[in-house]
């Protein structure tokens, strides 16, 4: 019943070799989106002509002409002669002509003399501002389109009404 068995000296475990790893081109990867700096007109410099882009931009020089980018920030010596175009525009400095802007902000150093168009305005207490304030005007959500709907019958015509001060008022049509 219990009989022993003699045990073979068993063949130490060979380990199958893993395949290596096999190196695939990588594939290209998107550009990584870097944060974007702000662009300074710093003190000192005066640009004669319109200033455009979509990013961010802080004036603490003179632009004289039209100024259109996503952000701006006028600095306390910023100073702008001409119409601005902005997502957002925070204004330290003065700006002669329009601003306009979803969110305006003037701090107490500003100068504005000009309209601002906005959807928010904010003004410290000290901030001069001289123009109409604007609100955007947002669409108006379109009306659903009626079913089609018999047409109105004809309704008859009057003749021309000639008013005369002295003469009774007309009759209405029945």
């Amino acid at each position: 019943m219990f009989s022993k068995q003699t045990k073979t000296p068993s063949k130490p475990a060979t380990l199958a070799a893993a395949p290596a790893p096999v190196s695939t081109p990588l594939a290209p990867e998107a550009p990584k989106a870097r944060p974007r700096v702000a662009s300074l007109i710093s003190d000192g410099i005066t640009i004669e002509g319109g200033v455009v882009g979509d990013g961010e931009l802080q004036i603490d020089g003179v632009v004289r002409g039209d100024v259109r980018v996503g952000r701006l920030t006028v600095g306390d010596t910023g100073h702008i002669e001409g119409s601005v175009y902005a997502e957002a525009a925070e204004v330290r400095g003065r700006v002669i002509g329009s601003v306009t802007a979803k969110q305006v902000r003037l701090y107490g150093t500003a100068y504005v003399d000009g309209d601002i168009t906005h959807e928010q305005l904010a003004m410290e207490t000290g901030a001069f501002f001289q123009g109409r304030s604007l609100k955007f005007q947002r669409p108006a959500a379109p009306a659903p389109a009626p079913q089609a709907a018999p047409a109105p019958a004809a309704q008859p015509v009057a003749a021309p009404y000639h008013a005369d001060p002295l003469a009774a008022p007309p009759k209405p049509l029945v």
